[in-house]
């Protein structure tokens, strides 16, 4: 597979053993840098994210989403052929990212603690539910169980209806934070070898809820979810206009503040009031600066808000769906969509968040199962596929 010009993972190889969204969208976080990752699948069926739908030109959509870039080898590793495989991959590889079921490297003699002699420069990463050596170590994990168990759901919604953020975020966090692992430990290789990284869902989330566990432990308070606001800031949220639409506006400190009452409401009596001077004193009477921000938005387009906003200062958004992201003008502008192959044809891609200078993203081709097996095993030294 082509490497693109200045990829600052050039020459980087990369084994997964991965299923669903976490290590995938570690290992195409690699991929966008300009690491090779040969992804191993199970003949039958594959990685299950490949089925969880057929809307993508009959492809599931979170499989074309988290898997671009990559070389699919198809290798049945209940056998000792497709173990004897596996391990010739890990031998010139250099990092292993797996995302198993608990246990499932052990039996397998592939986890990272196995590895260690063998290959004392493979960087081997676990990516799990609910990390070693915890009550909750053997059970399986997905995004929404996580999710709950770590409070994240808690404080997302409202209070009588808490809600579990609609991206995945327990594993797009977690695949990240293993990527960036990796990324350091490749920086200190030569020094130090390899390293053994593990990553867990629940740790992830936890580290994620690192604002209000700070502020729980600190004032006994549990905050409530406030929807489209935030417990930490007041007045800040979102607010029907007299076109029907919705604007996202507030401030995040007392400066902001005082430009918001009296440029935008026009209203120095709450400016002057000694009950919204600070953060603290706005967060406890926030339902009377949201009534006021309600009639004020509902008075006008969305549009005069925005203009008569960012004149004043103040951050503000309109509220989209996602259809509306589609198509948004600032990422059309911007090019941030791009078109990728994939097995039934090729589909728009959006461009990996970070702009690197002098390196355009290989945006390579979403592979079908088992596409790239018998290139790589010749590659690698097996004269013949193992048989499933």
């Amino acid at each position: 597979m082509a490497v693109a010009a200045g990829a600052p993972l050039a020459g980087v190889t990369v084994v997964a053993l991965e299923q669903a969204v976490s290590a995938p969208m570690c290992t195409r976080a690699l991929a966008d840098l300009g690491a090779r990752v040969i992804k191993v699948e199970h003949p039958n069926g594959g990685d299950f994210a490949r089925h969880y739908d057929d809307v993508v030109l009959g492809q599931g959509a979170h499989f074309v989403w988290v898997n671009r870039g990559k070389e699919s080898v198809a290798l049945d590793l209940k056998t000792d052929a497709g173990v004897e495989v596996l391990h010739r991959l890990l031998a010139r590889a250099d990092v292993l990212v797996a995302n198993l079921a608990p246990g499932a490297t052990a039996r397998l003699g592939v986890a990272p603690d196995d590895l260690a002699l063998r290959y004392p420069d493979l960087i081997a990463v676990e990516i799990d539910g609910f990390g070693a050596g915890g009550p909750l170590s053997h059970k399986r994990a997905y995004d929404l169980l996580v999710q709950a168990e770590s409070g994240v759901c808690s404080v997302t919604g409202t209070a009588d209806a808490p809600a579990k953020p609609g991206p995945p975020m327990a594993d797009v966090t977690t695949g990240l934070y293993a990527a960036l692992s990796i990324v350091a430990a490749l920086y200190r290789r030569a020094e130090l070898g390899g390293k053994r990284i593990a990553v867990s869902l629940f740790d992830t989330m936890a580290d994620m809820m690192g604002y209000h566990l700070t502020y729980t432990r600190h004032s006994g308070v549990e905050q409530q979810p406030l929807g489209m606001s935030s417990p930490a800031v007041a007045p800040y949220g979102a607010y029907p206009t007299a076109d029907g639409r919705t604007v996202v506006l507030g401030t995040t400190n007392d400066n902001e503040w005082q430009r918001l009452a009296t440029a935008i409401l026009e209203r120095p009596d709450l400016a002057a009031d000694q009950r919204f001077a600070t953060n603290a004193g706005r967060t406890r009477h926030r339902a009377e600066l949201d009534e006021a921000l309600t009639v004020w938005c509902g008075a006008r387009d969305l549009a005069a808000i925005q203009r008569i906003a960012d004149a004043a200062g103040i951050g503000n958004s309109c509220y989209n769906r996602t259809r509306d992201l589609l198509n948004h003008p600032q990422l059309v502008q911007r090019g941030r969509w791009q078109q990728i192959d994939t097995p039934a044809g090729p589909i728009p891609s959006l461009l990996p968040p970070a702009v690197i200078d002098g390196f355009d993203p290989p945006m390579g081709a979403v592979p079908a199962l088992g596409e790239h097996t018998a290139a790589v095993l010749a590659e690698f030294g097996c004269v013949a596929e193992p048989s499933p």
